[in-house]
């Protein structure tokens, strides 16, 4: 099968969750003997869709996908959108609205969503609230991430030492990761903290990994939170508000090596729904 996956950034520039998940499922497409073409959305052009009409196409983030682009693909094309956060909404956040319900003029890409094989999202909640703001109900809860088997190694590493008794934060200066209000948080309870900053993926786990307790309060409901699901695979109590869709899934319950257990099967599981819907 041919693919050309489409994302505005891939993880060799930004290695945030949805970038290092779509790098997992792209390298086991090519394992499984797929040719797998990647292209930055800025560079689709329609000519290039033409070419290329007898591909698969999946979507990733496609903010900078021009809408000449999308309406070729909505039109022409069998494509899956692989939906990582909220790009049907202008503000990009549901929680702005009561029960994560927009108004309709606040709706946006309602066709290329609809047009789409399938949307792929990330969990049950994420899942629901598209379904709250969108007519089309072409989604798929994936329920779960894909890790490379050298993370997951690390982490398995990670859930087995002594840890410290004090609460790790994620240094973020995006403003709905809310660092702010995990430390005013940990403030009020008299809670010790640490403060993660940003540094290479593998370093980044083992400094988060070295405390107990994760605390995360995000501002706009996260579809699943990678690192909420690496701090329970390394073995940590999280502390979180109702904003996270990894903590609705029936394998939350999970930590350490039976967490990660699940999320080696996923390895199989979620590709190989993907795919199978081409």
């Amino acid at each position: 099968m041919k693919i050309v996956f489409i994302a505005d950034v891939f993880a060799d520039q930004v290695a945030g969750g949805g970038e290092l998940n779509n790098k997992e499922f792209i390298e086991i497409c090519i394992s499984k003997d797929h040719a797998v073409t990647e292209i930055k959305s800025h560079l689709v052009t329609v000519e290039f869709l033409k070419r290329n009409l007898d591909s698969k196409f999946i979507i990733g983030n496609f903010i900078n996908l021009s809408e000449d682009c999308k309406s070729f693909l909505t039109e022409q094309a069998n494509y899956i959108l692989y939906e990582h956060d909220h790009k049907y909404l202008k503000n990009r956040n549901p929680a702005a609205f009561k029960e994560f319900i927009a108004p309709k003029n606040m709706i946006v890409n309602s066709a290329f969503y609809a047009a789409a094989i399938t949307v792929l999202c990330q969990t049950g909640f994420h899942t629901g609230i598209l379904e709250k703001n969108l007519e089309s109900k072409n989604f798929t809860n994936l329920g779960g991430n894909l890790w490379s088997l050298e993370s997951i190694e690390e982490m398995k590493a990670h859930s087995l030492k002594t840890k410290n008794d004090k609460c790790s934060i994620m240094n973020s200066n995006i403003l709905h990761k809310n660092t702010a209000g995990a430390i005013r948080y940990c403030d009020t309870k008299g809670i010790e903290y640490e403060l993660i900053d940003p540094c290479k993926y593998s370093d980044f786990l083992e400094r988060l990994s070295k405390n107990n307790k994760f605390i995360f309060l995000p501002k706009t409901p996260e579809t699943l939170s990678r690192i909420v699901v690496e701090s329970r695979m390394m073995g940590m109590k999280v502390l979180t508000n109702g904003l996270v869709g990894a903590t609705r899934e029936e394998w939350f319950k999970f930590k350490g090596l039976e967490l990660i257990d699940v999320m080696l099967k996923k390895r199989d599981e979620i590709p190989d729904k993907i795919l199978g819907f081409f």
